[in-house]
C-alpha cells in the first residue's frame, strides 16, 4: 500500500469512528502498522500529527453541527464527540478562540466572510429563492476513482486538470465528474480543507484507488454559474435554505456534480447535493 492510500484508508477510518474516542493504536491497528511507521507516514503526507488531526476534526465537525442542528444543545454535541460540557466549551474556545455559545449565536446571520477574500462578505438569498431551485432525489451509488486532498479550494482547478490528464483514458462520454467535500471553509482554515475529486468508472476498472460513494436522499439544487459563486450559493444554501426547511442533513458528506463546465470562461453547470433525513 503506497503512502497517500494509506493516509486515505485511515483518514477514512477516523471519519467513521469521529463520534469515539480514537487513538493512534486504533488507526495504525487497522491499517496494519505499527504505530510509529504510521504516525510517521501520516505527519509527512498531512503536514500534521494524527492526534492533532483527530483533535481537529471533532472541533471543526462539530462546530459544523453547531451551524445546522440548532434544535441540539451544545452539551448534546460536544457529548456525541466525547466531551464533557465543561471539557468540550475549552476545547472549542481554545481551537476557534470564541466559546460554543457565542459560535451559535453568530451563525443566525445572513451573510458570512469569504474566507477566499478577506476584504468582501457574501451575502444570502431568501429561503424561496433557494428552494424553487431544489430537488429532493433518491441518488443511486457511484463506482469512482478518486483522489484525495487537504488544502485550500482555490486549488481545485489544477488538480482536476491534473487528475482528468491522468486518467483521460478513462473518460467516456457518460463519465461523471464528482467532488466531495467534507469540510466548511468558514469554519476550516482553507489550507486544512479536505476533499476527494472523482470520476466515475465501470465495474470492470482495475485501479486501485476506487470507492463508492452512497446514494440515497439527496436535496439537490441545480447552480449555473461562475465557479466563484460556488461557495456563496453552498453556504445560502446550508445558512438559509436547510435551516428553514423540514430537513435535517445525514452523515454522509456533500457531493457536486459537474454537467457542464467552460473552462474558458470558469462557468460550470452543476447539481450541489446535500445528503438529507
Amino acid at each position: 500500500m503506497i503512502r497517500k492510500e494509506l493516509v486515505s484508508r485511515s483518514i477514512d477510518y477516523i471519519m467513521h469512528h469521529i463520534d469515539e474516542e480514537i487513538s493512534i493504536e486504533d488507526v495504525a491497528e487497522y491499517c496494519h502498522f505499527s504505530k510509529y511507521y504510521y504516525s510517521r507516514v501520516f505527519k509527512a503526507e498531512t503536514g500534521e500529527s494524527i492526534y492533532s488531526f483527530i483533535k481537529r476534526l471533532k472541533m471543526e465537525q462539530s462546530a459544523i453541527n453547531l451551524k445546522l442542528e440548532k434544535e441540539k444543545t451544545i452539551t448534546d454535541i460536544g457529548a456525541y464527540y466525547g466531551y464533557s460540557s465543561s471539557n468540550y466549551s475549552s476545547a472549542f474556545k481554545k481551537h476557534h478562540n470564541v466559546s460554543p455559545a457565542v459560535f451559535r449565536k453568530a451563525t443566525d446571520t445572513t451573510c458570512v466572510p469569504n474566507p477566499f477574500n478577506k476584504d468582501r462578505h457574501v451575502s444570502f438569498q431568501s429561503f424561496e429563492e433557494y428552494d424553487q431551485h431544489m430537488i429532493i432525489q433518491e441518488l443511486d451509488d457511484f463506482l469512482v476513482i478518486y483522489e484525495r486532498y487537504i488544502g485550500n479550494y482555490i486549488e481545485l482547478g489544477k488538480n482536476w486538470s491534473e487528475f482528468m490528464e491522468k486518467h483521460k483514458d478513462l473518460i467516456k462520454e457518460d463519465t461523471l465528474l464528482i467532488e466531495r467535500f467534507y469540510d466548511d471553509p468558514v469554519i476550516t482554515s482553507v489550507g486544512h480543507c479536505l476533499y476527494d475529486i472523482c470520476l466515475t468508472v465501470d465495474k470492470n476498472c482495475t485501479l486501485d484507488n476506487i470507492t463508492t460513494i452512497k446514494g440515497g436522499k439527496y436535496a439537490v439544487y441545480r447552480f449555473e454559474g461562475a465557479v466563484e459563486d460556488i461557495f456563496t450559493t453552498l453556504q445560502g444554501i446550508f445558512n438559509v435554505w436547510l435551516a428553514g426547511s423540514s430537513y435535517e442533513m445525514d452523515e454522509r458528506y456533500g457531493l457536486d456534480i459537474y454537467r457542464m463546465i467552460e473552462w474558458e470562461n470558469m462557468r460550470v453547470i452543476m447539481d450541489l447535493c446535500i445528503p438529507v433525513k
